[in-house]
Formats: structure tokens, C-alpha cells, sequence
């Protein structure tokens, strides 16, 4: 029996960004890819400094969402600031 992947191993292995966008649209519903994108697209926008109103029009988010993202962004286990480039301790 062949071994199976965890999900990070299966995103690990993508070689390219059109196979990642092709395993998150069969593994994710539309709903569900335009909400992460919207939390990537937070993500970015508060390490930039743009204030919560600004990202709530751009984004639709609500306020809470996007304080969740802020607090993961901040104290979270640095997934966001790992793929934002930034500094893991500043």
C-alpha cells in the first residue's frame, strides 16, 4: 500500500504556483479560497500598517477577522510573518 501524505507534505511537494492554485480550487470551495485569500490579502495589508477600516472595504472582512489575522500575525506560530518575509522577532 502506497503511503499517503500529510497536507503539508502534499503542498510541500507543488512545484509550481499553477499546481498550488489547482490542488487549493479541487481542495477548497469558492467560498472558502476567497475567504484565505482575503486573510492573505489582510495579512499583507496590516504588516503594511493600513488601518482596519481600509482593509474591511477591501477586503469584506469583518473587524473580528481581521483581528484574529492581526493577533495571529503578531503572537501566532509565524506562519504569516514566515511567508510575509518579515522578521520572526520583530
Amino acid at each position: 500500500m502506497k503511503e499517503k501524505k500529510s497536507l503539508e507534505q502534499a503542498i510541500v511537494g507543488l512545484n509550481s504556483e499553477r499546481e498550488v492554485t489547482e490542488f487549493l480550487r479541487d481542495l477548497l470551495t469558492s467560498r472558502e479560497l476567497k475567504e484565505f485569500r482575503n486573510r492573505w490579502v489582510a495579512a499583507q495589508q496590516l504588516a503594511e500598517g493600513v488601518p482596519y477600516t481600509q482593509i474591511e472595504k477591501d477586503t469584506g472582512l469583518s473587524s473580528t477577522t481581521i483581528a484574529r489575522v492581526s493577533k495571529w500575525l503578531r503572537d501566532g506560530a509565524g506562519g504569516y510573518r514566515n511567508a510575509l518575509g518579515l522578521d520572526q522577532e520583530g
